[in-house]
C-alpha cells in the first residue's frame, strides 16, 4: 500500500495540466496511424504477438481463479447480501484474493509487456530481438515491472467495476465525475513508465520520467491515449452486450431458480465474453498502444539528445522471481486448505446492517451481486 501512495504524484503531476480534461479530437485516427507501424515491427519480430498471447492466457487465468472463491461463499451468503445494507467479513477476504489475484497476473503481464517495449528498442538500435534477447532486458527490471502492473491492474479493476450497475447505488455524478478525471490523470500520467523501465531506470524515477514525457509531449499522447481508450470501451461494451446476449441462450439461472443459488455459475459464464474481448484488446489493440508509446518516448528521448543504451549482458534477477514463486504457493495453499485455514467460515459469515462496508472494495460480494 505504500508504493501505491509513492506513485500518487504520477497523477498528481498530471491532473492540473492545461487541457487534461478534455478528451483531444482525432484520437482514433492518432491510434489508427500507428497501427501500420506496429504491423510491420510485429511482423518482422513475431515474438510480439507472442507476448501479447502469453499475456491474455496469464489474465484469463487469473480471472478463472478469481472466480473460484465466488463458488465457496454459500448460498445464504448471497442472499443477506441481497437483504442488507451492512457488510460482511466475507468482504474482507475476497477483497485480498481479488489483490493477491491481480498481483498474480501483474508479474507475468509486465514482464510480457517489458519485453514488447524491448523487442521495440532492440529493432530501433539495429539489434537482434528474439524472445531470450526480449527476457534477457526485461526481466533484471522485474520488481519494477511487477510492482507497476499491479499498481496499474489494482486501479484498472476497481475502476472497471465501479462503472458496472450495482444495488443501492448512491454515488453521485460528481463523484462519479471526479472518479473518471482521477482516473484518466493516472493512465495518461503512466503512459512513459514502462519504456523508462526498460531502459533501465526504477519504478519511481520512471514515473518521474513520465511525467516529463507526457509534459513534453501532451497532445500526442494525449490524442494517442484517447483513442485506445475509446477502442477499448467499444470493446468492453461489446462485451458487456456479449454477456447480455449469453444469457438468453444458456440458462444460467434454471427456470423458477433462485438467482442466489447461481452467483458462481453467473461470473464463470461471464468468462467467455470477457476472454474474448481480453482477446482483441490484449492481441491488437494493447500491442501497438506499447509500441507506439516507446516509439514516442525514443524519439522523445532523441529530441533532448538521450539515447537508451540496453546493456549487452544485463544481470540476472532472480528475488522477484522467488517472490512471485511464493505468491503462487501462497494462493495454492489458500485454495487447497481453505477449509483447514477457516476461510470457509469466513465466507460463510452473513451480512449485517451495521458492518462498514462502504470503506471495502467494490469487488465486495455485496456489490458484485448487485452487478450480477
Amino acid at each position: 500500500m505504500r508504493l501505491f501512495r509513492q506513485m500518487e504524484f504520477v497523477r498528481d503531476g498530471i491532473k492540473d495540466l492545461p487541457g487534461i480534461e478534455k478528451k483531444p479530437a482525432g484520437g482514433l485516427a492518432a491510434f489508427g496511424a500507428r497501427v501500420g507501424y506496429a504491423l510491420s515491427l510485429g511482423l518482422k519480430e513475431k515474438e510480439i504477438f507472442v507476448f501479447g498471447l502469453l499475456q491474455w492466457a496469464a489474465i484469463g487465468l487469473a480471472y478463472l481463479l478469481w472466480v473460484q472463491m465466488l463458488g465457496w461463499i454459500p448460498e445464504e451468503v448471497w442472499r443477506s447480501a441481497a437483504d442488507s445494507n451492512g457488510g460482511s467479513v466475507a468482504d474482507l477476504v475476497l477483497l485480498a484474493w481479488s489483490f493477491f489475484c491481480v498481483g498474480l497476473a501483474a508479474f507475468p503481464v509486465g514482464i510480457l509487456t517489458g519485453c514488447m517495449g524491448a523487442a521495440h528498442l532492440l529493432h530501433r538500435q539495429g539489434r537482434e530481438s528474439t524472445v531470450a534477447a526480449c527476457l534477457r532486458l526485461a526481466l533484471p527490471q522485474s520488481w519494477a515491472l511487477w510492482s507497476f502492473h499491479w499498481i496499474d491492474g489494482w486501479i484498472t479493476v476497481n475502476q472497471i467495476v465501479e462503472r458496472l450497475p450495482k444495488k443501492n447505488d448512491t454515488t453521485r455524478p460528481q463523484q462519479r465525475a471526479l472518479s473518471e478525471a482521477l482516473y484518466h490523470a493516472w493512465k495518461l500520467g503512466v503512459v512513459g513508465v514502462l519504456p523508462s523501465i526498460v531502459a533501465d531506470n526504477g519504478l519511481v524515477q520512471s514515473g518521474k520520467n513520465s511525467v516529463g514525457f507526457v509534459r513534453d509531449n501532451f497532445l500526442e499522447v494525449a490524442t494517442l491515449r484517447a483513442g485506445y481508450s475509446a477502442l477499448c470501451w467499444i470493446v468492453g461494451v461489446g462485451a458487456y452486450l456479449g454477456m447480455i446476449l449469453l444469457l438468453t441462450v444458456v440458462e444460467v439461472v434454471p427456470p423458477g431458480g433462485d438467482v442466489h443459488a447461481h452467483v458462481y455459475t453467473f461470473y464463470l459464464w461471464a468468462a467467455v465474453p470477457i476472454v474474448v474481448s481480453l482477446a482483441v484488446v490484449m492481441l491488437l489493440l494493447r500491442p501497438v498502444f506499447v509500441l507506439a508509446v516507446c516509439d514516442l518516448y525514443s524519439d522523445h528521448l532523441e529530441a533532448k539528445g538521450e539515447r537508451v543504451d540496453l546493456p549487452e549482458n544485463p544481470p540476472r534477477s532472480v528475488s522477484a522471481v522467488v517472490a512471485f514463486g511464493c505468491l503462487c504457493l501462497l494462493l495454492a495453499v489458500a485454495y487447497l486448505y481453505r477449509g483447514e485455514l477457516g476461510l470457509t467460515d469466513m465466507l460463510s459469515t452473513p451480512y449485517a446492517q451495521d458492518y462498514p462496508s462502504e470503506r471495502l472494495s467494490p469487488l465486495a460480494p455485496g456489490r458484485l451481486h448487485g452487478s450480477a
